[in-house]
């Protein structure tokens, strides 16, 4: 990734000058509701960077969760293998409810990155009613989740950054039980995207986008285009799937078709080496690293937004296994797949 830190610092000061006027006449209280805010629109941020141009290459964390299994478990077998195929390899960080201070969590993330002059990739996780009770039920409490992303995106400032906004938020939205629940999802992930334009102008945000076999190509469009893709880069697709690296292409530019205007899109391709195991996709047997992060290859990037070895639930070749937390075992049936 070229870059300059010359011009990266010039661009930076000048955002900050426009961010510090937003952050006095675009901010919003926890307590406003999505409608409330959706109404307004978010003031415009800043000339924006490329955050690939602004940094030499994406961000390898020390404290990922491989990373501290591999530091804590020096005399096993396995480490040097999960060392050199996972915990050396960039990952995406994941933010929600297990972070008490969400603005001092993204700001010492995304400073650690920006002092190693890396790109950083982050996942917000955190949407009222997350997962519809599944595996990674939980998410913030309705009237608090404009703070929350609104903290999330005023941390990152300035500094280049990568964010994929609220993985499966969209796909689930047929889950919920009400069309006034539905379209306040859409308000909140609305507001999410005029947060990361007006607070982030150096961040690359992406709206999850499911998966190839989930949604349908024009369902997904529609469903983007409200809740805002058009105020940040773009959509994500495959994250925390298996389904192949050709078959997310297909279907992200199946989406892009569909909507007012094209946008770029990333895939997810820490776990696609073998492909899906029939849409299976709670730890099934049998599938592989995929290719490994970079700019290009089909889509706006390939990255491992969903970190290898970290279980999707109890369930699968992970049983016992909560979601989320790594296992060893799991990351060799990754470098194996087997």
């Amino acid at each position: 990734m070229a870059h300059s830190r010359t011009s990266r610092r010039i661009t930076g000061l000048a955002a900050l000058g426009a961010a510090a006027v937003i952050g006095l006449t675009g901010a919003c209280s926890p307590g406003q509701s999505a409608g409330t805010v959706a109404a307004r629109a978010a003031a415009p941020a800043a000339a924006a960077g490329s955050p690939v141009d602004m940094t030499s290459g994406f961000y390898v964390a020390p404290d990922s969760n491989p990373a501290k299994w591999v530091r804590d478990n020096p005399g096993d077998a396995r480490a040097a293998q999960i060392k050199s195929a996972i915990a050396d390899k960039p990952t995406a960080a994941w933010f929600g409810d297990w972070n008490s201070d969400i603005g001092t969590a993204v700001s010492d993330y995304v400073g650690a990155a920006d002092a190693a002059d890396k790109l950083p990739v982050l996942v917000a996780y955190n949407i009222p009613g997350r997962d519809c009770s599944g595996e990674s039920k939980g998410g913030s409490d309705k009237d608090k989740y404009e703070g929350w992303i609104s903290a999330f995106a005023g941390a990152i400032g300035t500094r280049p950054a990568v964010v994929v906004i609220e993985p499966d938020a969209l796909a689930q939205l047929d889950c919920l039980p009400t069309d006034s629940d539905r379209q306040f999802r859409l308000d909140l992930l609305k507001f999410a995207t005029e947060q990361f334009k007006a607070k982030a102008p150096n961040t690359w945000a992406y709206l999850d986008a499911g998966n190839a076999k989930w949604i349908a190509p024009d369902t997904m469009a529609q469903r983007l285009e409200s809740a805002g893709v058009h105020n940040v880069r773009g959509f994500a697709v495959n994250v925390s799937n298996y389904y192949t690296t050709d078959e997310s292409e297909s279907y992200g530019t199946a989406v892009n078709a569909s909507l007012s205007s094209k946008v770029p899109f990333i895939v997810d391709t820490s776990r696609n080496g073998n492909g899906s195991k029939n849409g299976e996709w709670c730890n099934p047997a049998g599938r592989k690293l995929g290719v490994t992060p970079q700019v290009g290859g089909g889509a706006e990037m390939l990255l491992w937004v969903k970190v290898p070895g970290d279980s999707d639930g109890s369930c699968g070749v992970g049983e016992g296994i909560p979601a989320g937390q790594f296992s060893p075992d799991l990351a060799m049936h990754l470098i194996n797949g087997s």
